[in-house]
């Protein structure tokens, strides 16, 4: 892995962050969330600069998370049943993700970032929805550059043990899915009870 994101960095410059994590998004193999964090040590190792690398992960999330999106409005979910398998977009997958959309829908394009496995469907599932792109942006876009700020800054803080994320991640990644469809069922209930009581 490090050797792709060394090669990607020293031939393209930032502009290899930005293809990395657009193909990442749209559903190749591509560990998203160890690539940023690499990315983030190389900062601390002084290879590249924090603020450019930053933006060039925002770009590529923003640009991965809008593609899909258009795929899944401009194809739908004939395209994707038929190649989704081959980078690991499952009916079953799909199916679990739109259920949870349509509960949690705003929220779920907001940390959708955070969740293994669910990242790479909320955009898909959002435009099968008719879910509008400007609204979708806004969720998304915000969620885009919280979770490569942190991934990013996490490795620049780790240094050298940049490489527990990638542990972590695989490990626990079904405790994060559980811990942030929690917290977002709680803050949209909490937003949902404000919201009704500001119609009395």
């Amino acid at each position: 892995m490090e050797q792709h994101i060394d090669y990607l960095i020293s031939h393209f410059g930032y502009f290899g962050i930005i293809i990395a994590l657009i193909g990442g998004i749209v559903g190749l193999p591509i560990p998203d969330e160890v690539l940023l964090t690499y990315v983030g040590y190389k900062v601390f190792q002084g290879t590249i600069s924090y603020i450019p690398s930053l933006l060039s992960a925002f770009v590529g999330a923003m640009g991965g998370i809008s593609l899909s999106y258009f795929i899944g409005f401009k194809f739908g979910l004939p395209l994707i049943k038929k190649f989704g398998p081959k980078i690991h977009i499952t009916e079953k997958k799909i199916n679990r993700t739109q259920k949870l959309f349509l509960k949690i829908g705003p929220f779920l394009i907001l940390i959708g970032f955070f969740i293994p496995g669910i990242r790479h469907l909320t955009a898909y599932v959002a435009a099968l929805n008719s879910f509008p792109f400007r609204k979708f942006a806004a969720y998304a876009y915000i969620g885009a550059f919280i979770w490569s700020l942190s991934f990013i800054t996490l490795g620049r803080k780790l240094g050298e043990n940049w490489g527990i994320v990638d542990t972590y991640v695989s490990k626990y990644s079904m405790y994060l899915i559980l811990f942030f469809l929690v917290l977002s069922l709680m803050v949209y209930l909490i937003w949902r009870r404000k919201k009704q009581l500001g119609k009395v």
